[in-house]
């Protein structure tokens, strides 16, 4: 084994050969080391003597040690989990591969033999060290080993109290979905850890039951990644977690099948949901403050073969107000779109699947002409966000307030705007169009794929054409496509088969009506600030259909989506796709994420 004053010697010596160090340095760094202790190779930086990147390209040329940037890679968890957290903290290391019967390790100083003999033992394998700047390796330990390291300390420590459990007597053991045993448990007694999560959770408080903490954990991790959804999905062995961020779900975590008792009746508890009742789909809500954001927590539970799945859709109440251009609607949209929004009457839908931002874009649309002289007045189901000064009502079927129901009672509230939270039969499009045929301004949400759908779609709830065609003002149709992430953004010449699907002519953005001239195509390489994925964040791609004469002679005449498309063509309508292949042009997403969410129309 290479001794450490054969690895200093050999490092300084190394140094000066590389002209990057003087023996009068080299000895004054090692009188340092000598009295203070320390790496040699920090201490160098500490001392100015040398620099990072000098030390980086010398371990390159005379060592042939690679260099690498944890943010520029993606590493698997199974990876990070081949050398203990308290491990790669003390060496300063970070496992960023694995290829057969070898670790690739990310070290700050490749040359720290006791580092790489102590990974080498600890995991079994042969140990390639490459070199990333200290604080890179630092940041990735900080990201890899978080939260989810505390997580599944928790779990260990709800297991393990389940193994002592049973090995108790039958007639001391009580029933694992009673409340006593999921939550009269022993304190952890990790007091860093609790301090940590109390740092970040703020108001959503650490208790001292394990099962608590490891809720509050979750939430808070997911608050961390962005995550919109939290799904926990009990499989035959195990209980899945899941986050959906930027619209695609990951797994984050895999715990024992029997913690689901504890884990679900916590979330129940937390949302006033009726812990004992498991046969039935049930919901509810949670609000807390995390941090800084005020949070909105909708639980949902569901009867499965294995146990109840538990979806947690996380709400944050800033982005609701988000102005529309911040939602990703170019300035092409924006102001006819404004103009529609005040006028005094009409109906104005908004269409999109499940999870396309529709709310988002009636809340902005409401906010931007939000006043005290006007009574605004919305049925939902449910209500996401609360504003201010306009009348909320929740749809309560139990109750007898549904969408018509409570639409007519609203009419009989003086209102000058109505927000129906989505028109799904015909009783309810019918009180619509007649609010808007009587002088109201309506909106409304519609489950169609594009734009010139939406009328057809009416025509086949039973709606007479006639009253779309004097009703309709204009649809909006819109998705979601992730942003590319700005810090790791770099251009790139998309796949043939990827333009030839997108009917595009060549790999440069030029030929597409309404880019720039120098405009390149963009996609991100994959950085610790998007979690290696290439993007961070959403933006909306829209198409708005405004009516006029021709359009409403089309509906009468019961044309189809097609041919209203055509003939909206015919006054600058721009599809969903189009507008989509205009901010990949832009460098604001990816082709890739265009054809994800769009089709076009059937001729």
């Amino acid at each position: 084994m290479t001794t450490p004053s054969l690895k200093r010697r050999k490092l300084g010596e190394l140094l000066i050969a590389d002209g990057q160090l003087t023996e009068e340095q080299l000895n004054q760094a090692l009188a340092y080391q000598h009295r203070h202790g320390g790496r040699l190779g920090a201490i160098l930086l500490k001392m100015g003597f040398v620099t990072e990147e000098a030390m980086i390209k010398m371990l390159g040329s005379q060592m042939g040690i690679a260099h690498i940037e944890p943010s520029d890679i993606v590493i698997e968890q199974s990876v990070i989990k081949l050398v203990p957290e308290q491990m790669a903290r003390r060496y300063q290391v970070l496992p960023v591969a694995r290829k057969e019967r070898v670790i690739t390790l990310a070290m700050a100083d490749p040359l720290n033999v006791f580092a790489i003999d102590a990974v080498r033992q600890a995991t079994g394998l042969d140990v390639q060290p490459v070199v990333s700047r200290e604080q890179e390796v630092l940041k990735a330990i900080n990201r890899y080993y978080s939260i989810t390291s505390s997580m599944e300390r928790v779990v260990k420590t709800l297991d393990d109290q389940r193994t002592g459990q049973d090995r108790r007597s039958q007639s001391d053991r009580r029933s694992e979905t009673s409340l006593d045993e999921s939550y009269q448990v022993d304190e952890l007694g990790d007091m860093t850890l609790i301090r940590e999560l109390r740092s970040v959770v703020g108001e959503l408080k650490a208790e001292d039951a394990p099962v608590i903490k490891f809720v509050n954990m979750m939430i808070a991790q997911a608050v961390r990644e962005g995550t919109s959804d939290i799904h926990l999905e009990p499989d035959s062995d195990v209980l899945r977690i899941r986050y959906r961020v930027d619209g695609l779900l990951r797994e984050v975590l895999t715990s024992p099948r029997h913690l689901q008792a504890g884990v679900t009746s916590r979330i129940k508890i937390m949302a006033n949901i009726d812990i004992a009742e498991k046969r039935i789909p049930q919901d509810g809500a949670i609000q807390i403050k995390v941090g800084k954001k005020d949070l909105d927590i909708r639980v949902s539970t569901l009867p499965t073969v294995f146990g109840e799945k538990v979806v947690m859709r996380l709400l944050d109440k800033s982005n609701v107000l988000l102005g529309l251009e911040e939602s990703g609607m170019a300035e092409r949209h924006v102001v006819p779109f404004r103009k529609l929004i005040r006028r005094p009457y009409g109906l104005i839908l908004v269409t999109g699947p499940t999870g396309s931002g529709k709310s988002t874009t009636l809340y902005g649309s409401l906010q931007e002409i939000n006043s005290i002289d006007k009574n605004i007045v919305t049925v939902e189901d449910p209500v996401e966000y609360q504003l201010k000064i306009i009348n909320q009502v929740q749809v309560n079927s139990k109750a007898g307030v549904t969408f018509a129901s409570g639409l007519r009672s609203i009419l009989r509230q003086d209102p000058d705007v109505i927000m129906i939270g989505e028109i799904r039969d015909k009783e309810t499009a019918t009180i619509a169009i007649q609010a808007a045929l009587t002088g109201h301004l309506v909106f409304s949400t519609l489950h169609t794929n594009d734009a010139p759908t939406a009328a057809t779609r009416l025509i086949d709830m039973g709606v007479e054409p006639f009253l779309i065609a004097s009703t309709l003002s204009g649809v909006v149709a819109q998705r979601l496509v992730r942003r590319v992430c700005q810090r790791c953004k770099s251009p790139y010449e998309p796949q043939a088969d990827l333009l030839k699907n997108l009917n595009l002519n060549g790999a440069q953005p030029s030929s597409l009506n309404g880019a720039q001239a120098g405009e390149t195509f963009m996609h991100g390489k994959g950085c610790q600030e998007c979690r290696q994925t290439g993007y961070a964040g959403r933006m909306g791609i829209y198409e708005l259909l405004i009516l006029d004469d021709a359009l409403r002679t089309q509906i009468i005449a019961r044309a189809t989506a097609r041919e209203i498309q055509i003939q909206a063509k015919k006054s600058g309508f721009m599809t969903l796709r189009e507008d989509g292949l205009l901010k990949a042009a832009h460098g604001r997403t990816t082709l890739e994420e265009v054809l994800r969410v769009t089709q076009e129309i059937e001729e």
